[in-house]
């Protein structure tokens, strides 16, 4: 079966030069048909560098929507512009690995929709990265990571050998359809930044669809280059649980045990941020 063209989203907020070598590194890769940016806000320096690459390249397109939509409105807005075929979803500060593609999308074309493939993210000495496989999100999960005890991600146990269902993987890092994200409503956007991966791949498997870990492909992930100020992060990601539990709680109590905890929860996170 050959495989349909894959088009590249990427979001971009005060990235950073790591962004450069990311679409570089897309550019040169020949399964990927085309890439479109969101500029969610970076300098004018960098602003001219992607107006510049997309005169230049006419594959490399790029959106301004004059304002910071956060991570999965911008995806939604970038998915709205992208051909039939793939969806490959990678943070700006990432490198794909030339073969990625291949293996994400031998994996994708053996499932029916809707599915997500995500793929395996290490650092600069190919240690795999928290969260590129995890078991289900529940609330006791979640507040045991406050306190720094991790049963959630899996990043510690021995990786799998080849493709296989997962919970959950990373929306820094993964394939789907245009026909499963479309499906699936994309992103939820009121999750301004983090979790909305987590909300997305819930959404897959209670629809009866596919999500798997590819270990094969592989990203090295960068982390940590945009300036955008770490305690609005950590107020964003503390939020954002808090919505999913009120999303996805599997029952009242639960709901309620979240909305008191969860305000507990973000102001242990923000009180650990200096910056």
């Amino acid at each position: 079966m050959t495989a349909p063209p894959v088009t590249a989203l990427i979001v971009s907020y005060r990235t950073g030069p790591v962004l450069k070598d990311c679409l570089n590194a897309l550019r040169a890769n020949d399964s990927v048909s085309s890439t479109i940016i969101v500029d969610n806000g970076n300098p004018a320096e960098t602003q001219a560098w992607l107006d510049e690459l997309s005169r230049q390249h006419a594959a490399v397109s790029v959106l301004r929507p004059g304002d910071n939509l956060g991570f999965g409105r911008a995806v939604n807005l970038a998915a709205e512009q992208a051909g039939e075929g793939h969806l490959l979803v990678v943070n700006p500060d990432a490198i794909v690995a030339d073969d990625a593609l291949a293996y994400l999308q031998e994996t994708g074309l053996r499932l029916t929709p809707p599915w997500i493939v995500g793929g395996r993210i290490h650092d600069e000495h190919g240690r795999e990265e928290r969260g590129a496989r995890r078991r289900d999100l529940t609330l006791m999960r979640a507040l045991l990571s406050f306190i720094g005890i991790n049963r959630w991600t899996l990043e510690a146990t021995p990786p799998p050998d080849g493709p296989v269902p997962m919970p959950v993987i990373s929306g820094a890092f993964f394939l789907t359809s245009t026909g499963s994200f479309r499906q699936l409503g994309g992103f939820d956007e009121a999750y301004f930044l983090h979790v909305e991966d987590v909300d997305l791949c819930k959404r897959c498997r209670e629809a009866g669809g596919h999500v798997l870990y590819d270990p094969r492909a592989n990203a090295l992930h960068h982390g940590a280059t945009s300036d955008a100020p770490g305690r609005t992060v950590a107020a964003h990601k503390a939020d954002s649980l808090a919505l999913y539990f009120d999303r996805h709680a599997t029952g009242p109590l639960e709901r309620l045990a979240a909305r008191l905890l969860m305000p507990i929860a973000k102001w242990v996170m923000l009180a650990a941020r200096r910056d």
